[in-house]
């Protein structure tokens, strides 16, 4: 298993590098230079070729192998930052995002769109069912250390590490894991299932994809499970921002530390679920994946609860004379408020592992020529309730306040802990 494993550990992370950079790294910078949140939130709009991996996961399904779409897609992404280290980080201005280097990030994401399809594949297709637990754990960790090493990691850095260098990095990088895509003999020994005589039209597509058992509560369950949370862990950075923290703590704190807790959370994840995966009887510590999501949830709920508690607390007249904002200044509230967001990261991990874990699983359950497809629609959608709440947050701030907003991200949060009631036989 150590074999598989181990490429795909490298792989996911390379994967969880441009996340990091556009929802770590780019929004600070953004707000640093004075924009709105609202502008700063429409920023996720560069996430756009994530939605439609449908598109091209069937021409990844049944053309070519996988392996080599993977190794084109990473050799790509080396290319586009290639580009992007020619350019300027800034416009003339300094108000907005520079046209040229938002084409680029959006080709960035293009890639990367396309390496998560194939690379997911490779992972439903080469994991069995007892391996899941620590794929997925691996799937999940490694994609989070790329995202930490490229949004806190490169922001407690970036006062000594400039715009050129940091895109050349990169590019090296992902040109280091083309080359391993390529040459990694768990990939290498993939099979391939026959490819289909008579691909299936738009519309009998989608049914096939539907009728796999589970499809709907997951699909359900994937588009909501996220939206309360995102949205508070989106906004939050940029509120402690405005209360004073300098952006090297930020990216230390909310970065660095926040992802190694969210590491945590899915380590622990992967331990408890590859204890119930196991062949032989599960020992008393583990856990069924969905009383285990349902018992995270409930923790989930609690931190968000006190986290809005407190900051209702601290935008109060007596805490806070301007009204709409949050405290400014060097304060105890902005480090209490700081470091009550990372035991949320780590319930926040646990909760992922789980939760893809019972996407892959789901997949599984799809015949073999429909399964990165079937996998990429699940995903497609946990993406699109992330980017929705994620691209709204900074409107809702801004119109709303920062308590409501987070009030309405409490209720969201709830709404999954209800939905697990309906879960299917197929998934327990």
């Amino acid at each position: 298993m150590r074999g598989k494993l181990l490429p795909l550990a490298g792989l996911y992370l390379v994967q969880g590098l441009p996340y990091g950079l556009q929802s770590g790294l780019l929004p600070v910078l953004l707000r640093a230079r004075g924009l709105s949140l609202t502008r700063v939130g429409l920023a996720r709009a560069l996430y756009a070729p994530w939605l439609f991996k449908l598109v091209w996961a069937p021409l990844v399904d049944t053309w070519g192998s996988p392996r080599g779409w993977l190794a084109l897609s990473t050799a790509a992404l080396g290319l586009v930052c290639g580009l992007l280290a020619t350019l300027p980080p800034a416009g003339a201005g300094g108000a907005a995002l520079p046209v040229p280097v938002a084409a680029l990030l959006l080709l960035l994401n293009l890639a990367a769109a396309v390496q998560d399809v194939a690379l997911d594949m490779l992972a439903v297709r080469l994991l069995e069912p007892a391996e899941l637990g620590p794929g997925n754990t691996v799937q999940v960790v490694a994609y989070k250390l790329g995202a930490a090493l490229a949004s806190g990691g490169l922001l407690a850095l970036l006062p000594a590490l400039s715009w050129t260098l940091l895109f050349l990095l990169l590019a090296a990088t992902y040109w280091l894991a083309a080359a391993l895509a390529w040459v990694a003999p768990a990939l290498r020994k993939l099979p391939v299932p026959p490819p289909s005589a008579n691909p299936r039209p738009s519309l009998r597509l989608q049914q096939d994809l539907l009728a796999v058992p589970g499809t709907l509560w997951t699909a359900g369950f994937v588009l909501t499970y996220k939206l309360g949370e995102q949205g508070a862990s989106g906004l939050f950075p940029l509120l402690l921002l405005d209360s004073g923290i300098s952006t090297p703590e930020l990216g230390l704190w909310n970065g660095v530390g926040a992802v190694l807790c969210s590491i945590a959370g899915s380590s622990l994840g992967g331990v408890l679920l590859a204890r119930r995966c196991a062949p032989c009887p599960p020992a008393p510590l583990s856990f069924p994946p969905l009383p285990l999501l349902r018992s995270v949830l409930w923790f989930r709920l609690g931190g968000l609860t006190y986290q809005t508690a407190l900051l209702f607390q601290l935008n109060s007249p007596r805490a806070n004379p301007v009204p709409g904002t949050v405290l400014r200044g060097e304060g105890l509230g902005s480090w209490a408020l700081l470091t009550l967001t990372l035991p949320g990261h780590l319930l926040g991990g646990l909760v992922t592992t789980t939760t893809f874990t019972m996407m892959m699983r789901c997949s599984q359950l799809a015949p073999s020529a429909l399964q990165a497809t079937h996998y990429s629609l699940l995903a497609t959608l946990e993406l699109l309730g992330k980017l929705l709440v994620g691209t709204l947050a900074g409107a809702l701030a801004d119109s709303l306040g920062p308590c409501l907003c987070f009030s309405l991200f409490l209720a969201l949060s709830a709404t999954p802990m209800l939905y697990l009631g309906f879960a299917p036989s197929a998934l327990a």
